[in-house]
């Protein structure tokens, strides 16, 4: 008995040696977000960010991982990129958080990386939007579809039904001559013509000389390549102005942010193109997980939307990289997790990066708006 009771006491010891030791390298992991919870794109940002938190309580209500926890930490910069930059600059240095995630914009992205603040303090970011062809960038992680990608799933589609006359209504961003060359190729593989391109300018809504253009030039379907807050001014006015080419966005115009702003009569038989499986209904494990979840929050910041589900994947990329590395997570250790993650299946979703390729997804799929203001796949 003596010895049974010898062995229990140091089996216990040595149980809470480990607990002890389990809990000296145990910490909270802190996710940077720099985004607009404000301002025009204020709702997409906002949902992002609530993606990426219902990945992050999953997480941290099974127990963390390797006995670390995730919080977000987020800061506004109303969609302007010089507060992006400086919201960054500003994260780093009071929250230090281990990888940055969550941004949204062509500028504010491009801004941010010719900063170098990525490199000099050698994190990642994970998960993005942006509306233009960018080449990759050595700390930048995208957890969707090229935009390249969804030009051609749209060209590919409006071939199949005939359509083989088309206009681009684009932003004028630094990436425009990639995406209109893009668009050119796309076309022509599809055996169809750009007949209009029509821009606007970066960081605004203002589409009256785009629809003006669009209108005149009769093609039989536009492609719009666009925030959400531009797609809307310029549905509302080309419907206004008579124009009758079927509409079709990509992701970035967000579906639920138009059906928002338009009527109903607007937006039907619009189509978007879509880089996530939807979250509105059960289609895999990933689309389950993330409804499930919602269903047990109490109440959401902002409602259930394609930008909701993105944040979501995004945060669960990240849960995977800290799973991966051996010992206290680093900020060097998620970068060499994510350039290993090759073939990550979520359920039914599937990222993978390499070194030099850091787009993470080739998932495209086109919803459509029904005249009940209703989402189709």
């Amino acid at each position: 008995m003596r010895r049974m009771k010898a062995l229990k006491w140091v089996a216990g010891m040595m149980l809470a040696g480990a607990v002890a030791t389990g809990v000296a390298h145990a910490g909270q992991i802190v996710v940077g977000q720099v985004a607009p919870m404000t301002g025009l794109e204020a709702t997409q940002g906002r949902a992002y960010a609530v993606g990426m938190e219902l990945a992050f309580q999953a997480a941290n209500a099974a127990g963390g991982v390797n006995g670390n926890t995730f919080a977000l930490v987020r800061k506004d910069d109303g969609g302007r990129p010089e507060d992006t930059v400086a919201a960054t600059k500003q994260l780093l240095a009071e929250q230090k958080p281990l990888v940055l995630a969550g941004y949204f914009g062509t500028r504010n992205i491009n801004d941010l990386v010719a900063s170098r603040i990525l490199e000099q303090d050698r994190i990642a970011l994970v998960g993005y939007r942006v509306a233009e062809i960018r080449p990759e960038s050595p700390l930048l992680y995208s957890v969707r579809a090229t935009l390249r990608d969804e030009i051609n799933k749209l060209t590919e589609h409006l071939a199949t039904i005939g359509i083989t006359q088309l206009g681009l209504f684009y932003e004028e961003n630094k990436g425009a001559p990639a995406l209109l060359a893009a668009a050119d190729e796309a076309a022509a593989k599809a055996k169809a013509t750009i007949v209009a391109k029509a821009g606007y300018a970066v960081g605004s809504n203002k589409a009256d000389d785009a629809v003006a253009a669009l209108v005149k030039a009769k093609p039989q379907a536009i492609i719009m390549v666009s925030t959400g807050a531009a797609a809307a001014a310029f549905i509302e006015g080309y419907r206004a102005d008579g124009g009758k080419a079927q509409l079709f966005a990509h992701s970035g115009a967000d579906v639920e942010q138009l059906l928002k702003r338009l009527s109903e009569e607007q937006m039907h038989g619009v189509a978007i193109a879509q880089v996530t499986p939807s979250p509105y209904k059960i289609s895999n494990r990933l689309t389950k997980e993330f409804i499930d979840l919602v269903a047990k929050t109490a109440k959401l910041e902002v409602p259930v939307s394609y930008s909701m589900m993105e944040g979501f994947i995004a945060g669960k990329v990240i849960v995977e990289a800290v799973r991966r590395q051996k010992g206290k997570p680093s900020r060097e250790g998620i970068t060499a997790a994510l350039d290993a993650m090759d073939s990550y299946n979520l359920g039914g979703y599937v990222v993978g990066f390499k070194p030099g390729m850091h787009s993470g997804s080739r998932f495209v799929e086109l919803s459509i708006v029904t005249g009940a203001g209703k989402i189709r796949q």
